[in-house]
């Protein structure tokens, strides 16, 4: 576990595909066949990936669906950990059985 954030989706999708390909989140969201809300909300962080959107991504962007999962689980586990309400309740979390 890292103390800096892992890149985002949304980061990801804006810095490495976005800008460079020079296309906007409208054309993003057309070429998904969802709406340009549903892109920004990815962008911006505020809608986390599914695996549906994923399995959209990988086909428009021509990589995996795990690609991008990857990338939002690695950004769900350090929030987790880094939100102490959150770490404070896993770390109540006990094992079942002791060895």
């Amino acid at each position: 576990m890292t103390k800096r954030q892992p890149v985002s989706v949304g980061e990801m999708i804006t810095e490495e595909y976005l800008k460079p390909l020079g296309i906007t989140q409208g054309q993003l969201a057309k070429a998904m066949g969802v709406s340009r809300r549903t892109v920004n909300e990815v962008c911006t962080g505020k809608r986390t990936v599914t695996v549906e959107t994923a399995l959209m991504l990988a086909k428009v962007f021509d990589n995996t669906p795990d690609f991008w999962l990857n990338l939002q689980r690695r950004n769900d586990i350090w929030n987790v950990f880094h939100i102490p309400e959150k770490k404070a309740r896993i770390d109540k979390a006990r094992p079942l059985i002791r060895v």
